[in-house]
């Protein structure tokens, strides 16, 4: 996350933009206080999802694919 004074901001907004895009957030301070905050739009950081990481998470019932009773009405 950088910080950028706002008369900074203005004077060089086409790089903050590009900025943004590498760090994922800007914060644009204001007399030192947080004014606004630029979040890039882009998934850059999303981590790619491994098959099996959720093994042993899920527990299904031994009946699971068994009809309810009271369900055969319906069907």
């Amino acid at each position: 996350m950088l910080n950028i004074d706002i008369r900074q901001a203005e004077s060089s907004f086409p790089d903050l933009i590009r900025q943004t895009a590498k760090e994922n957030e800007i914060i644009i301070t204001k007399e030192g206080q947080p004014y606004v905050k630029l979040i890039s739009l882009t998934k850059k950081n999303k981590r790619k999802r491994q098959f099996g990481s959720a093994k042993g998470l899920i527990k299904m019932a031994d009946d699971f694919d068994k009809t309810p009773e009271d369900f055969r009405d319906y069907m």
